[in-house]
């Protein structure tokens, strides 16, 4: 079964990889490079919501033979106590039905908030203040990563939302209309 991966990213690619096959253990992976439809940073959840659906129908439209369709996008959210991160992901099939999961959420620091709202985009911002290694943040550890000191990394947080998005053709029986 073939299945496109709407990123290039080797973080997600790795997330999508590690999960999909306990669902489907015939999956064959399709990464391919395609346009999210929404600015670098996404900073809404529907945003985030819809960069990963752009990037799920982009990569099946790429890849015409594949089955599902998935896209991974990174996102931050307001509310009262602070932005958060997030990530989302959205699984698509040839007959339109979709499922969508999202990950935990942590919350930035004041300071990255603030750039964000400014006009920053959040990779770039994490990689200056933390002054690591480049290629660990961007490659294994991701913002959450630098957050938790490894405790977690951006490979766990899409793992979470991947297996969030399943449910949808794990149980297709209880979302019938």
């Amino acid at each position: 079964m073939k299945i496109a991966i709407g990123t290039t990213s080797a973080i997600k690619i790795k997330a999508v990889k590690e999960v999909i096959p306990i669902v489907w253990a015939d999956a064959e992976f399709f990464p391919v490079e395609v346009s999210s439809g929404v600015g670098p940073q996404p900073m809404t959840d529907e945003d985030g919501m819809r960069g990963a659906t752009n990037r799920a129908r982009n990569a099946m439209r790429a890849v015409q033979e594949a089955k599902y369709g998935i896209g991974l996008e990174g996102a931050v959210q307001e509310n009262s106590n602070g932005m958060f991160i997030s990530g989302w992901v959205v699984i698509l099939d040839r007959d339109g039905n979709m499922g969508i999961g999202s990950s935990g959420r942590a919350m930035l620091p004041v300071q990255v908030a603030k750039k964000l709202r400014d006009g920053g985009e959040l990779g770039p911002i994490i990689r200056n203040m933390a002054k690591d290694n480049e290629d660990r943040i961007r490659k294994e550890l991701g913002t959450i990563g630098v957050l938790t000191d490894g405790l977690t990394d951006r490979t766990e947080e899409f793992r979470e939302a991947i297996k969030l998005a399943l449910a949808r053709f794990i149980s297709p029986k209880m979302y019938i209309e």
